[in-house]
């Protein structure tokens, strides 16, 4: 019966959100952390994560390679169990409280000042570091015009319920999909701040290096940049001690261009992921190396 088999998993998957939620935002994470630093490395992920690392990093030894790895499953088990509790995460105020859970450091908040009284069209890129959820967050907190690409979940309840949670909280989500760059290009078209994570693989993108490996990448940004020739930037947050976090906006980054003056895609796709590799040099054990990157 399809329709109770939907209802189950439907309950099933209220109950694992409510569970984070009743535990608060300090010990929740810190619970999914510790579940997932013992579940994860049983599972076929722990497998290419450990991959990963070592080829990220062959000049590190084998210990250090299990160190990120789990290091990189605690940040994992955060983000799942911060996910009910964004609202509440993200305190940052003009004041800028020292003591809050999100702080900026000069640079960025005079940038995110340039983004409101500039306007759009900008393009922003993140990657799968610390919580990423936070860096479009960011954008609609300081009332920016804002979209935000999204891939949307296999399953439909857990989609729904993480749906549920990013409204009102990122401005316009936009799924990932055929219509996508056409939805994506009218949000620029009006002058709206567009930021997506582009750090996956994306088997029908230009081969690039990534963390001294080919590996194929997503032009759409790239794409987007050529067509509406707007500034790039990249966002980024960095996972701090005690549950809190580092916001970052970097200013916009040079585009390589072709004869002919227009953005060269291939070759902005490959300066967007320098800047990306050089995030996860800085944090290795914040990224997330269970994906299959390089295949």
């Amino acid at each position: 019966m399809p329709g109770a088999a939907d209802a189950a998993l439907a309950a099933l998957t209220s109950l694992g959100f409510a569970i984070p939620r009743a535990l608060g935002p300090a010990l929740g994470p810190r619970f999914g952390a510790a579940l997932a630093r013992r579940l994860g490395p049983l599972t076929s992920s722990h497998r290419i994560a450990m991959e990963n690392i070592a080829a990220a990093f062959p000049e590190k030894d084998a210990a250090w390679h299990r160190r990120i790895a789990d290091e990189a499953w605690d940040n994992l088990g955060r983000v799942a169990f911060e996910y009910g509790h964004m609202e509440r995460i993200w305190d940052l105020t003009e004041d800028r409280d020292p003591h809050g859970r999100i702080e900026v450091d000069d640079a960025t908040f005079a940038r995110f000042g340039e983004l409101r009284e500039a306007g759009g069209p900008v393009l922003v890129f993140a990657a799968h570091l610390a919580n990423w959820e936070l860096p479009a967050i960011a954008a609609a907190k300081h009332g920016l015009d804002a979209a935000v690409l999204y891939r949307t979940p296999n399953s439909r309840p857990i989609a729904d319920h993480i749906l549920k949670l990013r409204k009102g909280l990122m401005g316009e989500l936009i799924p990932a999909g055929l219509m996508a760059p056409t939805k994506l290009a009218k949000a620029l078209q009006r002058g709206a701040v567009v930021g997506m994570v582009v750090d996956q693989r994306f088997g029908r993108g230009p081969r690039i290096d990534f963390l001294g490996r080919p590996a194929q990448a997503n032009p759409l940004l790239a794409n987007l940049a050529r067509r509406f020739d707007c500034p790039v930037r990249g966002a980024r947050a960095i996972r701090l001690p005690g549950g809190r976090f580092r916001l970052e906006l970097t200013a916009p980054i040079p585009m390589p261009r072709d004869a002919e003056g227009l953005i060269d895609v291939p070759a902005a796709t490959q300066a967007v992921n320098d800047v990306i590799a050089g995030w996860v040099r800085e944090h290795p054990g914040q990224w997330l190396w269970m994906h299959r990157r390089w295949r």
